[in-house]
């Protein structure tokens, strides 16, 4: 095996790739964001993405050529992370591209030169692949290369055959593999055998472009897409077995197994897998943050969520307590760096994050592993081989487990997962959560399907129409389909066609009345069940019957209330998109007659500033008087333009768009006003958190803006009067109050803080010397965590050489334990936030810190005396 002697690292890789190309007129161009802008992929997958358009004739190029590190991120193998030597979700990709500029015989060319004369490789080493049909490229690599026939394999279309969808450009690829065993021979070649070849350069000749019917013509500017993976050739260069102990990883293993207190190179295969996962995943989760993705449970935020989950999850499997993936995080920072300056200039936005969904992860994940543990145990005795899908959802639903970990979990065990009773359980909660908020009886649906084959289908006519004409195809009376009702009854009621608004992404249902000859039926809710429209509501006049001829007329009061709402919220997201993050996405939403709702996917609190900011915007914009271009377009062509979608809608073929040109675009099926102007004004009432990463904006506008006034002003005239102040001074009295509960507050924190210390500082008497150390471990009752910590390092201090741990019960169901360690304890090995976490875990709870003072929690009450025998015990164990 012929290397080049010159150990090469990963940077150096990366920078000589770029360099060779630069110096035959490629264009150096910065690796495009992991947040694509093809709104069909919800990451940056692959090195040719950022060209897509380009290979596609949608965009003209600006160069013929270009050169480019592309930092890239997969999820569809990320079980196989870790396990093999190569799979991993973040990883680099070195890439050449011409756009209709030098083609097949060039690009073998380089190819060939830039493996065997600048990297080393020998040709030995060498073996390529075409695609089965391409004797073009066979004939270059055979006849100008010089490659052995027997070291040129052809394989099928779906190993060397590009496509960029089912029609459109493609063509076929020709790849070069290492071969780690030469000595082996050339026949019968296997280039599926991991152990002996790695494909580390793939070219990719884009010449045909392939129709609705499977033909292929060939295009009239043919381009070149290449991609050369950064880590497997650092795996080659650097001689080392996998992928991961190359020096774009290693450092991060070596960081996470210093946290753990092992050595990787003497720890078994499991232990190997967690350290690689958390040395491949922490680079995805550093990059993905550093490019704006923010965890959620939607799209790309739900990806970097259960990435950093997994990350968290390995730690506890390698042994690390308390929270460590800011520590990881800093060394994939620092060496990415270099490469790309956006990971450091983000670095307190990584950081923050991450502590963020640690902390959260880790508050719930003693409780699940705990019942994931008794839940395979249990399934393990009865002699059987898989998890309930209600089991898992159970964990899903309580200790925010998603899936994938169950999942994950169970297959360490040699068990599977019900994935399809989970979803059904999953159904179920969304149907459950729908019956919480809506009023519609359960067993309409039913009817409506016995009737569904002698009643046509309901006709919208709301969009245009506020009334209409229509016939009675259905009355329901308590679910059960009747023929007739009279006045007082209350009836859900099925036309043929129907103005009424039925509620539907988030937009309430219309009121209002069906009248006829002698009828009057107000209608209170409309709800769509299937294909049929229902309207709820009482008779109040009269008797209906199946078959009378009636007018249906909405309450244009309510329904220009709702437009006002509904356009309001297409305003909100904008502004939002606009002054805080053009990443943010909708969440939710609730459109009703007094005011909207809108949840967006934000890891912090807006600013002040930027609640005013964004409520001028939305004003600003209502008086600009813009007016709204409602069209129904092809999906494919409404998200080309820019139409924004709800992530986890499903839309038909054919959408509604709502444009308000230069302001906002969605695919939209609610009802909204026709120009800006007639939403009136727009003012926030409140913006807070609901949900990890989830922000909730309410406002109000158009006429509730009155209602909102009038209440307002009546609580404040209510206060006036009970705090015996005008409205203006309200402020400052309530101020005053809230400097009053401070200072009581505070003096009752002192009070507590004292009566800690004088409890405690009776406990010196019964200090224990273990060998050239001093100890103490009791129980002090009723004494609050913060209280208990004070008392501990005031122990400590007095001690001098030793250890103090001290436990309390401060209320029912709470247990709390501080650990206090001399730097001289610390030096025997022992750190107080392992040491506490490990105790804890005996009252069913947790926690860690700092090597010299560290706290943790638990449940059971009943456990803290055994507890403190326990940390006694070991205590005197490693230090007599």
């Amino acid at each position: 095996m012929s290397l080049n002697p010159h150990y090469l690292s990963g940077n150096e890789i990366r920078n000589i790739f770029l360099d060779f190309f630069a110096q035959r007129d490629h264009q150096i161009l910065p690796s495009a964001s992991l947040v694509p802008e093809d709104p069909t992929v919800l990451l940056t997958i692959a090195g040719m993405l950022p060209f897509k358009p380009i290979f596609l004739g949608q965009r003209t190029p600006e160069f013929k050529r270009a050169t480019t590190s592309q930092k890239c991120i997969r999820t569809n193998d990320i079980e196989n992370v870790g396990r093999t030597k190569r799979h991993h979700t973040f990883f680099e990709m070195l890439g050449n591209f011409s756009f209709g500029d030098y083609f097949k015989e060039q690009a073998i060319a380089w190819g060939w030169e830039i493996s065997t004369q600048v990297f080393g490789f020998s040709p030995q080493n060498l073996v390529v692949s075409v695609f089965e049909d391409d004797d073009e490229a066979f004939g270059i690599w055979r006849d100008q290369i010089g490659v052995p026939i027997a070291r040129i394999k052809r394989l099928g279309e779906d190993d060397n055959f590009w496509v960029s969808g089912p029609t459109g450009p493609c063509g076929p690829c020709s790849e070069i593999y290492y071969d780690f065993h030469p000595e082996r021979g050339d026949e019968n070649i296997d280039l599926e055998d991991d152990s002996r070849f790695i494909e580390f350069y793939n070219l990719v000749f884009m010449q045909y472009n392939r129709d609705a019917s499977g033909n292929l013509t060939p295009l009239q500017n043919k381009n070149i897409d290449t991609g050369m993976g950064l880590e497997r050739m650092a795996q080659i260069l650097q001689k080392v077995p996998n992928n991961y102990e190359t020096d774009l990883i290693f450092p991060i293993i070596q960081t996470a197994a210093q946290i753990a207190g092992i050595d990787y190179h003497k720890s078994d295969e499991k232990t190997k897998v967690s350290l690689k996962v958390i040395g491949d995943h922490i680079r995805s989760v550093v990059h993905m943050i550093a490019d704006e993705i923010r965890a959620s449970n939607v799209g790309r935020g739900y990806v970097l969520r259960r990435l950093i989950r997994r990350v968290v999850r390995h730690g506890r499997l390698i042994g690390i307590d308390g929270e460590f993936t800011t520590q990881v995080a800093e060394t994939a920072i620092a060496l990415s760096e270099s490469a790309y300056p956006n990971v450091r200039q983000r670095e307190a936005a990584i950081i923050a994050e991450l502590e963020r969904e640690e902390s959260n992860f880790l508050r719930t994940l003693d409780r699940g592993e705990k019942l994931l543990e008794e839940i395979i145990q249990e399934v393990k005795q009865q002699g059987k081989t898989q998890i309930s899908g209600e089991s898992a959802f159970t964990l899903y639903d309580t200790y925010g487990f998603p899936l994938e970990l169950t999942q994950e979990v169970a297959e360490e065990n040699d068990l599977t997962v019900d994935e399809a009773g989970f979803n059904a359980e999953m159904q179920k909660q969304v149907e459950r959560a729908k019956a919480a908020h809506e009023t519609i009886d359960l067993t309409v649906q039913g009817s409506l399907d016995k009737l569904a084959e002698h009643i046509q289908v309901t006709e919208f006519l709301g969009y245009t129409q506020p009334a209409a004409t229509a016939k009675v195809e259905a009355i329901l009376v308590e679910g059960v389909s009747q023929e007739e009702a009279e006045a007082g009854t209350p009836v859900q009621i099925v036309l043929d066609k129907t103005p009424f608004y039925a509620e539907s992404g988030g937009q309430i249902g219309d009121r209002g009345y069906i009248s006829g000859d002698g009828i009057l039926v107000r209608v209170e809710d409309m709800k769509k069940e299937s294909d049929f429209f229902v309207h709820f509501g009482r008779i109040e006049r009269g008797t209906l019957r199946v078959g009378d001829n009636v007018t249906a007329q909405i309450d244009p009061a309510c329904r220009r209330r709702a437009q006002a709402n509904h356009t309001a919220t297409h305003l909100l997201q904008a502004a939002l998109k606009k002054i805080v993050d053009d990443g943010i996405s909708q969440a939710g939403s609730l459109v009703s007659f007094d005011r909207l709702r809108f949840d967006f996917n934000c890891p912090r609190a807006l600013t002040a500033e930027e609640v005013q900011q964004i409520e001028e915007q939305v004003n600003t914009w209502i008086a600009e008087a813009h007016t709204a271009k409602v069209e129904v377009l092809p999906l494919a062509e409404a998200k080309a333009r820019g139409a924004v979608a709800m992530f986890g809608e499903k839309y038909g073929e054919e959408v509604r768009v709502i444009d308000f040109p230069n302001v906002s675009m969605e695919l939209c099926g609610g009802t909204h006003v026709s120009n800006t102007a007639e939403i009136g004004v727009f003012k926030i009432i409140s913006e807070a958190g609901v949900a990890s990463g989830v922000r909730r904006i309410e406002a109000v506008s158009g006429p509730a803006i009155l209602d909102y006034l009038n209440l307002r002003d009546k609580v404040v005239k209510d206060l006036s009067d009970r705090f015996k102040v005008k409205p203006e001074e309200l402020p400052d009295r309530i101020t005053s109050l809230q400097s009053e509960l401070r200072t009581s507050q505070k003096e009752l924190e002192n009070f507590k803080v004292q009566l800690a210390i004088a409890k405690s500082d009776s406990l010196l008497q019964t200090a224990q010397t273990v060998g050239d150390y001093k100890i103490i471990v009791a129980q002090l009752e009723d004494v609050d965590p913060e209280s208990l910590k004070t008392a501990a390092e005031r122990l400590l201090q007095k001690l001098g050489n030793g250890a103090v741990v001290l436990g309390s019960v401060p209320e029912e169901g709470k247990v709390s334990i501080v650990a206090a360690f001399s730097q001289e304890v610390n030096k025997k090995g022992l750190q107080a936030g392992k040491f506490v976490g490990a105790i804890a875990k005996i009252c069913g709870g947790g926690g860690g810190g700092r090597p010299n003072l560290a706290q943790a929690g638990g449940r059971d009450a009943s456990k803290l005396p055994e507890a403190l025998r326990q940390a006694e015990s070991e205590l005197k164990s490693a230090l007599g």
